[in-house]
């Protein structure tokens, strides 16, 4: 994740399983083998650093979900900015039903994708749900055929690579921020991020390619 922040040709990043599956959570033959308590200790802050790592990106990051994301693997794909679901995927946390909790944030990212009462049931009852229902309930943000997961998440990336990645990074944060800033606080960081982007004349390009892809579309259309 570190190469990928530091990579300023990677406007967006893909995050996806390399299996059937995009992550499906703690091991219970692990589990139930038993683990000393420093090492749920070590599990625990290794993971919640790979979160951490993830929520500092300072780059869109689209989650590419196949099969099961479930528990800490659901959490991954919650802290993307975008999901994009083939349709066998499977969303869930099932800690509840083993006597754990939920550890990498995602008390919180649940109940601002879907809602406090909703959140609260997904947790509460441990069913997972699949990729239709997780799309109703805005957990994802589409559903495509198993076949075209990879390509609909590249052309998502392809979009978003046409932004000006200071836009885009300022964008993300002031989202992000806004989800816990008061009115005046949040005005005060979008206008900061204007003046940062004018600053940087980061606007001239990008007004300029707009401006040129205009002519092209209207000279075609007069054709």
């Amino acid at each position: 994740m570190n190469v990928a922040r530091e990579d300023k040709k990677a406007v967006s990043v893909i995050l996806t399983g390399t299996g059937r599956s995009f992550c499906a959570g703690e091991d219970l033959k692990e589990t139930s083998a038993g683990k000393s308590f420093d090492t749920w200790i070590e599990e625990t802050n290794g993971l919640q650093d790979i979160q951490r790592l993830i929520l500092r990106l300072d780059k869109p990051l689209i989650a590419a979900v196949q099969g099961y994301a479930l528990g800490g693997g659901c959490e991954f794909a919650m802290s993307c900015d975008i999901r994009i679901a083939a349709e066998n995927a499977v969303f869930g946390f099932p800690e509840t039903g083993v006597g754990l909790t939920v550890t990498t944030a995602g008390t919180k990212l649940l109940s601002h994708l879907v809602g406090l009462g909703k959140a609260k049931e997904l947790v509460f009852t441990g069913e997972f749900i699949d990729a239709k229902e997780a799309y109703r309930i805005g957990l994802v943000n589409k559903v495509v055929p198993n076949e075209h997961l990879l390509e609909e998440s590249l052309e998502m990336a392809r979009k978003i690579g046409e932004r000006s990645p200071l836009a885009l990074k300022l964008s993300r944060t002031a989202i992000d921020h806004g989800l816990h800033s008061s009115f005046e606080e949040i005005l005060e960081i979008e206008g900061n991020h204007l003046l940062i982007c004018v600053g940087a004349q980061n606007q001239k390009q990008y007004v300029a390619k707009k401006l040129k892809q205009m002519r092209k579309k209207g000279s075609k259309s007069s054709k």
